[in-house]
């Protein structure tokens, strides 16, 4: 009898309030999680960015009174994807390549990522970006 192996995903989820404080801890546990998973460099440094940008913009403009963001992440074997989850879905970043409100976070995200999008939920949407585990694009040193 031939038995199969399969590959468990590594997934990582978790609902924070939607404040500032929420979306720094997404940063901070995302960061741990990467590391667990193996990580490093400038990977894991694109991936910190794409999810302080997508867990600043849920908390920020994805915000409902009462209502949590969610942080999801899956680790595969070339990537990270990662999906901020809110509650506001008639709130919609743009794809267009103009900062809006001043901000240049969602051209961070579109640099960093190999792909980057908005999907519908039954409340609110997903923004989710893709981040290459060999990163091309260099992180701006800090």
């Amino acid at each position: 009898m031939k038995s199969e192996t399969t590959t468990p995903t590594s997934e990582f989820t978790l609902r924070l309030s939607a404040t500032r404080r929420g979306a720094r801890l997404a940063r901070l546990l995302a960061v741990q999680q990467l590391h667990d998973w193996g990580v490093t460099g400038s990977a894991a440094e694109a991936a910190e960015l794409v999810v302080a940008e997508l867990a600043g913009n849920a908390a920020l403009h994805g915000r409902v009174p009462g209502r949590d963001f969610e942080v999801r992440m899956e680790r595969g074997d070339d990537h990270v994807r990662i999906e901020l989850s809110d509650a506001r879905g008639e709130r919609r970043p743009s794809p267009v390549r103009e900062p809006d409100e001043g901000g240049y976070g969602l051209l961070l995200v579109a640099a960093l990522a190999t792909a980057w999008g908005v999907k519908d939920r039954c409340v609110g949407k997903t923004v989710w970006a893709t981040v290459p585990l060999t990163c091309q694009n260099a992180v701006p040193p800090r």
